[in-house]
């Protein structure tokens, strides 16, 4: 009886350390997956970042510009670049996004969801108003720039662009080519960033 005892007691002791090797593996495994998304999440950021501003000299990310009448206005980018000062409007929608210029609300269809969003570029011509009031040399022009889930079927409006276009458009070679910031222009900017306030709206904007 006593050996059974001890058998019985022995294989109770295997079950427990088995088990508890099996949750330490489960834990180790979700801590692992867990680390892998962040980490898939910092690089893609990095990666927009990087398409982003690769034409810049200089940049500011998430700020507020004074709009002229006691307010301010949340900007998602300023890029110093080859051609001037760029504002940058974010927009990460999903779906098909159908607009035009002289339309004051874009359609979203995604999935089995349709619904509208305000045409962004009204928005856009606010913002790079509200830089201008601020500069006097420095050319200013800006673009909406829309994430990679989102698709234009019947063609992009004046002034959007897509992520992955927005290099093209201002292409770290006109930077190179360059070679340095107009002595006028950094002025305007250093006048600009001065002028400027950290912004809590961090997150790129969705259609509402």
């Amino acid at each position: 009886m006593n050996e059974l005892q001890q058998l019985a007691e022995a294989l109770r002791a295997l079950d427990t350390r088995t088990m508890a090797s099996i949750a330490g593996a489960v834990a180790l495994i979700a801590l692992l997956l867990v680390l892998w998304r962040w980490y898939r999440r910092r690089r893609a950021a990095a990666a927009r970042l990087a398409m982003v501003t690769g034409g810049a000299f200089e940049y500011l990310r998430d700020v507020l510009v004074p709009d002229g009448q006691g307010a301010a206005l949340h900007v998602d980018f300023l890029l110093l670049t080859a051609r001037g000062c760029v504002v940058v409007d974010m927009r990460d929608i999903a779906g098909n996004i159908f607009g035009g210029d002289q339309m004051t609300e874009w359609t979203v269809m995604h999935r089995e969801q349709r619904y509208t969003f305000a045409n962004p570029q009204t928005g856009l011509y606010d913002r790079i108003a509200a830089v201008r009031a601020l500069i006097a040399e420095l050319p200013v022009e800006g673009r909406v720039v829309f994430a990679p889930r989102g698709r234009f079927p019947k063609g992009l409006p004046r002034f959007t662009l897509m992520l992955a276009s927005i290099a093209a458009e201002f292409p770290p070679a006109e930077r190179a080519q360059s070679g340095a910031v107009p002595e006028a222009w950094r002025g305007d900017w250093t006048r600009l960033v001065a002028a400027c306030k950290p912004s809590s709206l961090v997150a790129p904007k969705a259609a509402i």
